[in-house]
């Protein structure tokens, strides 16, 4: 007596054939020659030339250490960082204490659907001109003669106008807020509007206050968009070099106002090497907020 064999099962998913398999790779090819063609070549270019060498008229093909040995070992370098970082984490602290604001506002305060992509729209409006023209327009408003020191002026709160308002760091740090802010709003209100509203119900019928829910429930399940956000705002403002050339006066210095400094005086090997030291850094920030949040709940 003979028995049909068996097929013993083990839990995996059956293997893709070939035919499916290379019809994923296809798919995939477009997408990975952009990135091939727009973002591994131009890197690798960058690093290259970070060993190159150079004098005062030339760039000279070569491998040299000597642009990361004077970058680590120059003091400058630390304190290019250090200011770089302190304007990264106060604009990211702004603009969360914004993003999450306005997305809860928008998310749980606006009932209507037509009101809160109407609201939201009215979010995006500054940011349909260019950055350069709301840099620009908060002259007038800072200045020494500007709109507020007239104010506080009239009003008699000041005798003499306030320097500090106008190419400092603190329209630096202002400027940036405005600019990147948006970048916070948008994650994070994509997260709040997940969130399941029977979740805050069983918070209230629980005995939790308004604001119990907002730091228990809301705001850890908005951890991804935050996250997400926080990369945005983070790696913008560390290779920026506009908005703190212009608005400081030449008064404050980052590393992408040091960069530009380089490009413009023809040095491109320290520029490149300093580009592929902030690249670096930058992603290891990012790598660092990924392990901490799993963003991909999100994407």
């Amino acid at each position: 007596m003979t028995s049909n064999p068996t097929t013993i099962s083990t839990g995996m998913p059956p293997r893709p054939s070939f035919w499916a398999r290379l019809q994923g790779g296809l798919l995939a090819l477009p997408l990975a020659l952009v990135l091939l063609t727009f973002l591994a070549v131009p890197v690798g270019i960058v690093v290259a030339v970070s060993f190159w060498d150079y004098n005062d008229w030339e760039v000279i093909p070569d491998f040299v250490t000597f642009n990361y040995v004077e970058l680590f070992t120059s003091r400058l370098t630390y304190i290019l960082y250090a200011k770089t970082l302190k304007f990264a984490f106060l604009v990211w602290a702004c603009t969360l204490v914004i993003g999450v604001m306005v997305a809860y506002v928008l998310t749980f305060r606006i009932r209507s659907t037509k009101w809160q992509i109407v609201l939201f729209l009215v979010c995006t409006i500054p940011f349909w001109t260019s950055n350069i023209i709301r840099m620009i327009a908060w002259i007038p408003v800072l200045g020494r003669h500007g709109l507020v020191n007239g104010f506080l002026e009239q009003t008699g709160l000041i005798g003499s106008p306030i320097e500090w308002l106008l190419y400092s760091e603190f329209a630096v740090i202002l400027a940036f807020v405005h600019l990147y802010a948006l970048f916070m709003v948008v994650p994070v209100f994509n997260s709040m509007a997940r969130i399941d509203t029977s979740l805050l119900e069983a918070a209230r019928d629980a005995g939790a206050s308004g604001i119990q829910t907002f730091f228990m429930v809301i705001l850890p399940l908005c951890r991804p968009g935050m996250a997400i956000g926080s990369i945005f705002v983070v790696a913008l403002v560390m290779g920026d070099f506009v908005t703190v050339k212009m608005m400081s006066g030449g008064q404050a210095a980052s590393v992408g106002v040091a960069l530009r400094n380089e490009i413009a005086l023809l040095q491109y090997p320290p520029a490149s090497a300093a580009a592929v030291i902030l690249l670096l850094f930058v992603l290891a920030m990012i790598y660092g907020l990924t392990r901490i949040v799993d963003i991909r709940k999100e994407l």
